[in-house]
């Protein structure tokens, strides 16, 4: 358990938005997909998670690390089937956002939804690291509680909201937390991180990568910064965390474009070179590949404000 108190008290979390959602049409969508975690609660209504046979009730949750495609339907009945691309496109058209705190919980075909970042030294995901699928968290009181509140004060302008709303989301990162060890989930995976997380040499390549992503991240620098052999350094860095190190360089840089896409009026073609893209096509091409959408459907999704 000291372990998986130090991996807790090295997560950096942050709080990335919140929505209160009425499904205004039934929908069934493939591939959704996010470099944020995501929780959410069901209000009423029904929400179904493609592979899962479980019975969804009011109360439950699911949640969804970064980086992990699921298809997701919402509503009941007979969904359209359409893809994230369509979804994106026409959200407004399946989905509501509501902005009234009065109504949390209280409007029929709704949930609740929080999205956020948790890193490990500030560095590495720390759920996309488990390589856990998403699941579902059976009527979770404290859970619910704590998304009721930061939705309610993410509608509000009170002093004090974005510290109550940071806070709140470190608690439900760690009721995760604790849900995943109390009920023995992944325990091969968390194993394997407890031991990796303490690797002095795999959390300077984890640093390094981060604050390098536009410049040389060949395996032969990352065997500088280790100061393991070229040659061995991407069975290290495979052995240790599951991926090859240029795989897990190509996530940071997608995932770094998303936050400029979603925070800078910079062009596509300036985030790409930032992100390390020289060629603009290419980074466009990984870009859709990686997400299911193009890169410009991701900056409008965020002008739209319904994410």
């Amino acid at each position: 358990m000291e372990d998986y108190n130090k991996i807790i008290e090295s997560l950096g979390v942050k709080f990335a938005k919140a929505r209160h959602i009425r499904i205004l049409q039934t929908i069934k969508i493939k591939n959704v997909y996010d470099v944020e975690n995501t929780i959410l609660v069901l209000y009423n209504g029904e929400v179904k998670l493609a592979g899962n046979e479980e019975k969804v009730e009011p109360g439950d949750l699911l949640f969804i690390p970064g980086g992990k495609a699921a298809t997701l339907t919402y509503g009941t009945g007979e969904p359209k089937n359409i893809s994230y691309e369509e979804f994106m496109t026409r959200r407004e058209s399946y989905w509501e956002t509501l902005t009234d705190p009065s109504t949390i919980g209280q409007v029929p075909n709704s949930f609740g939804l929080i999205a956020f970042e948790a890193k490990v030294f500030d560095s590495v995901n720390f759920f996309t690291s488990l390589d856990i699928p998403p699941f579902f968290i059976k009527a979770h009181s404290k859970l619910g509680s704590l998304i009721h509140d930061i939705l309610k004060e993410d509608c509000s302008d009170e002093a004090g909201r974005g510290r109550v709303i940071r806070n709140k989301t470190e608690e439900i990162v760690i009721e995760i937390v604790r849900h995943i060890l109390k009920n023995r989930m992944f325990v091969e995976q968390l194993a394997t991180n407890s031991t990796y997380f303490k690797d002095p040499r795999l959390i300077d390549i984890f640093t390094y990568i981060k604050n390098s992503l536009p410049g040389d991240l060949s395996n032969k620098q990352l065997a500088n910064v280790a100061n393991v052999s070229e040659d061995y350094v991407g069975q290290y860095f495979k052995m240790l965390t599951g991926i090859n190190p240029q795989d897990y360089i190509e996530y940071q840089r997608m995932e770094a474009a998303v936050t400029l896409l979603r925070t800078s009026k910079k062009s596509i073609r300036a985030i790409g070179h930032e992100v390390g893209y020289k060629d603009t096509a290419y980074f466009c091409r990984r870009f859709k590949m990686m997400f299911g959408i193009p890169a410009g459907k991701m900056r409008r999704r965020e002008s739209l404000m319904i994410g």
